[in-house]
């Protein structure tokens, strides 16, 4: 009796290490392209939460055993996941940046929910579909960004030695394209004028931004 326990031991132990290699592996593969387009969610991050969640929900099966939930476990990652993808949204002066990363921390972690469960035939097609999304699609937005909106900001800085800076590098962040830059010192006033052009949602992001930047005084958008 003794022999057939460890044989069974043995064999959830070896079914647990491939189910952490698989999540190695499909994690890592997210990770990747995560990690190939600079984003601060890369390949560790990501393999890490597909082996927690793996490992959770795998665990959440062996301890219940008939003797309770299965389920109780494996339901907290959904909360913590939660968290953690919270930590990657950042919002600053208006512009609001990381919620792909803070989809593909929860994507991965259901992937690892799906692999701890068993259901290996689910996390392999949602691996392929979440990279399919986040890198075949970039073409997409590309091309819908050099047919969107344009807009055009007129602001009233202050005339710091790094003003235009700033300004450029804080419409740039938010995902905008700046067409054209023009300056100008209107008597206490440095005038910056910008062509900007890119998606219709964050032209408002951006003038939200600019009002909220410390060196500015005024922003209108010429209309």
């Amino acid at each position: 009796m003794q022999g057939l326990v460890a044989g069974v031991e043995d064999v959830l132990h070896l079914e647990l290490l491939l189910q952490l290699a698989l999540a190695i592996l499909l994690g890592g593969a997210i990770g990747l392209e995560r990690e190939m387009s600079g984003k601060p969610a890369g390949l560790r991050t990501n393999i890490l939460i597909c082996m927690g969640a793996t490992l959770f929900t795998a665990l959440s099966v062996q301890l219940a055993l008939g003797r309770g939930d299965p389920a109780r476990i494996a339901a907290q990652i959904l909360p913590g996941i939660g968290f953690i993808g919270a930590g990657s949204i950042l919002h600053a002066r208006g512009s609001v940046t990381g919620l792909t990363s803070a989809a593909t921390i929860w994507m991965v972690a259901a992937i690892g929910m799906a692999i701890g469960g068993h259901a290996y035939e689910d996390a392999l097609g949602s691996a392929l579909l979440v990279i399919l999304v986040l890198h075949g699609l970039g073409w997409l937005e590309q091309a819908i960004g050099r047919t969107s909106a344009r807009s055009h900001l007129l602001i009233h800085a202050r005339p710091d030695a790094t003003a235009i800076e700033d300004l450029e590098d804080l419409v740039r962040r938010s995902g905008l394209e700046i067409d054209r830059t023009a300056s100008r010192l209107e008597n206490v006033d440095l005038v910056v004028d910008f062509d900007l052009r890119g998606p219709k949602r964050l032209h408002d992001q951006v003038l939200i931004g600019v009002l909220h930047h410390p060196g500015v005084r005024s922003v209108s958008t010429g209309e």
